[in-house]
């Protein structure tokens, strides 16, 4: 087989790669380790920045999203036991998120490439890429008991943190940053309406809490937890219970309990690789980069991350110029960063750090009084949130 682009991985990134190629009427195949329902069946981010929506439309799948997703103008943080409304529509010159889950991004994106009769390849075992320091690189696979090779001129590696991509670059060629925190985020996802309009960011002794939601009807929550704790530790009765200890008493009262629908432990931390291209092979989104979902980057990076890519493609076959793939990781990587240093600050001063003693919850209190009582505070909360605009400019 031959194709123009090879993406590896068939999550977010992988597929909205692949839409937007479409569009641009260049070749890919997408090759995927696990099933459809696999993928699909990975419970993950929630809110969509101005960037992630305009690029879902650009794709042409995007008309779900604007039906049922929730625009978001604000959120709730909350410490000390009371709670404090950060204005992003009005803190911002207008601008907004969405809640639209992972979930339904990544099945309008299926959904899209099935209708346009696109390939992908699921359940593809032993994935390798080859020469991708040369202008002819390929990659091989295994599938029903036979080895297939596909010959292309680029390779993405859209594979996430454990894909086979970041993991065939010699380490020499590159450098990677990480820091992991001393805790999880437990998660439970239910059918019952959430407990506020918007999102609550909860800083209690007890522990950080989120309330989140996907829609009028299902919710989603979140307990800071030992990295220790196991999921088959906590029953949907001990979870509540603790989620009503870390509420201010109205949203206690105000909560609708429920079966879980699913529950899971999921660890945080940053990670960075430094750089994101290698001759022909890319890498993007949760292979390039980690963030700790607080700041609610992750889907949104790998989102600009695409973009960024998909125009250097374009570029590249429509202009004969290199000089967006050139620019590809500086220009990524400047953005990621700032990403991360959002996402550190703010898990830094909403969660408990049992290690760092009593001095540490004084210091995040006083933090917190400070940015909810000035408005240049209020600001740096709000313009960092709802994410940056694309830079485009020259190379």
């Amino acid at each position: 087989m031959r194709t123009q682009v090879a993406i590896i991985g068939a999550g977010p990134s992988g597929l909205l790669l692949g839409q937007l190629l479409h569009k641009a009427g260049i070749d890919a195949i997408i090759l995927e380790r696990q099933t459809p329902e696999y993928v699909l069946g990975r419970i993950r981010a929630g809110v969509l920045e101005q960037v992630a929506i305009d690029l879902l439309d650009e794709a042409g799948v995007g008309q779900r999203m604007h039906a049922e997703g929730l625009v978001h103008t604000g959120f709730d943080m909350l410490f000390n036991g009371q709670r404090h409304r950060i204005d992003l529509e009005n803190l911002t010159g207008g601008k907004k998120v969405m809640v639209y889950g992972q979930t339904e991004v990544t099945r309008d994106l299926m959904d899209a490439r099935q209708a346009a009769g696109l390939p992908t390849v699921y359940e593809a075992a032993n994935v390798q890429v080859h020469d991708f320091d040369s202008k002819s690189p390929s990659v091989t696979y295994e599938k029903d008991g036979q080895t297939h090779s596909i010959a292309c001129d680029f390779i993405a590696g859209c594979d996430g943190f454990h894909g086979v991509c970041r993991a065939s670059v010699p380490r020499s060629a590159i450098q990677e940053f990480e820091k992991v925190y001393p805790f999880g985020w437990l998660g439970l996802l239910s059918d019952t309406p959430p407990v506020h309009h918007e999102l609550i960011y909860v800083n209690s002794e007890r522990g950080f809490a989120l309330c989140s939601q996907r829609s009028h009807t299902r919710s989603r929550y979140y307990l800071q937890v030992p990295l220790t704790d196991k999921v088959e530790q906590w029953s949907d009765d001990a979870f509540w219970a603790e989620l009503r200890l870390r509420l201010d008493r109205e949203a206690a009262e105000q909560l609708v309990t429920g079966p879980s629908l699913e529950k899971s432990i999921a660890p945080l931390r940053s990670f960075v690789t430094e750089p994101l291209r290698f001759g022909r092979l890319f890498l993007a989104g949760d292979a390039g980069h980690i963030v700790p979902p607080t700041g609610a980057k992750g889907l949104n990076l790998a989102a600009t991350d695409v973009k960024y890519l998909s125009n250097a493609l374009v570029e590249f076959y429509q202009e004969q110029s290199e000089a967006g793939i050139d620019s590809y990781s500086e220009r990524c990587l400047k953005r990621i960063w700032r990403a991360e240093r959002f996402s550190w600050w703010f898990t830094s001063i909403m969660h408990n750090f049992d290690g760092e003693g009593a001095i540490n919850a004084k210091l995040q209190q006083a933090e917190l009084d400070y940015l909810m009582h000035s408005e240049a505070g209020l600001k740096t909360i709000a313009e960092n949130y709802v994410g940056l605009p694309l830079d485009f400019g020259q190379h």
